[in-house]
């Protein structure tokens, strides 16, 4: 499914291996996604984040411990783990046949190839601003093109799964620095500073999310879209966008925490 936090994902077309030990179905599945591809667009994406945040927090700025820190954080191997990890839990015994076929078959490696391809675009400020003045410039239209995402959006809750994982993994960060001892916060300080952010949250993840489905299904034939939108609401593609949430929200509740810890440390070392 198509994630910003849980990520989009999508890769190239699973090669079935012949070794003695056989894969499980949820690695076969995170494979044909292209999960190693997105974790690897995802370090990239928290490395240049780690930067802007250590000029807003920290009066060095991204110092080389710092950088150091947070490359041992976007640890791709473990970030990979996580995810497999639980995406196996909460996909349980779902058949994943239906959905192996789909995303190893021409159409579906076609979507896999262009969520990569839009994801790591997106890294690029202006690539990012573009695509949302796109979706601004169509929001509230009949445009079809338009009114086929925004099925696929609601129908699989993206904003708002979304929203949820953005504000657990600013929790997170906040917790991170509370106990790292940069700062002095309650449990309730917390979460009313993360509450506050929801507002804002949710219009930049809405904008965010269209401006990326838009530029990245641009290449996708409108009836292989509608295919795609149709297998996101069958019983197996549910459980699918269930399970990818809750692998990628885990690796960013784990990750965010790790980073407010970090950056307490990098804060009060600068104060001595």
């Amino acid at each position: 499914m198509a994630l910003r936090f849980a990520a989009p994902f999508f890769a190239a077309a699973l090669a079935w291996p012949v070794a003695a030990d056989p894969v499980e179905p949820t690695d076969a599945l995170l494979d044909a996604l292209g999960l190693p591809k997105i974790v690897q667009i995802m370090r990239e994406e928290g490395m240049d984040y780690a930067r802007e945040m250590a000029i807003d927090l920290m009066p060095g700025g991204a110092t080389p411990a710092w950088q150091a820190s947070v490359g041992t954080i976007y640890d791709t191997g473990a970030m990979e783990d996580m995810v497999r990890a639980r995406f196996a839990e909460s996909f349980g015994e779902t058949d994943a046949t239906p959905l192996l076929t789909f995303f190893t078959g021409e159409t579906g490696s076609r979507i896999v190839d262009v969520e990569l391809s839009a994801r790591r675009a997106m890294i690029d400020d202006d690539v990012e601003t573009a695509a949302r003045e796109a979706f601004r410039g169509l929001d509230g239209s009949s445009d079809p093109r338009l009114a086929t995402i925004t099925e696929f959006v609601q129908e699989n809750d993206l904003v708002e799964a979304n929203v949820v994982g953005a504000l657990n993994a600013s929790y997170q960060f906040y917790l991170g620095l509370t106990n790292g001892g940069a700062l002095e916060m309650t449990e309730r300080d917390i979460l009313t500073e993360v509450w506050s952010q929801e507002a804002e949250t949710r219009i930049d993840t809405r904008e965010w999310l269209y401006g990326f489905l838009l530029m990245a299904y641009g290449p996708i034939a409108q009836e292989d879209l509608e295919t795609y939108v149709a297998l996101s609401v069958s019983p197996e593609g549910r459980a699918m966008n269930r399970a990818l949430f809750a692998g990628f929200n885990a690796m960013y509740d784990e990750i965010s925490y790790a980073l407010g810890l970090a950056a307490a440390e990098q804060m009060m070392a600068q104060e001595l």
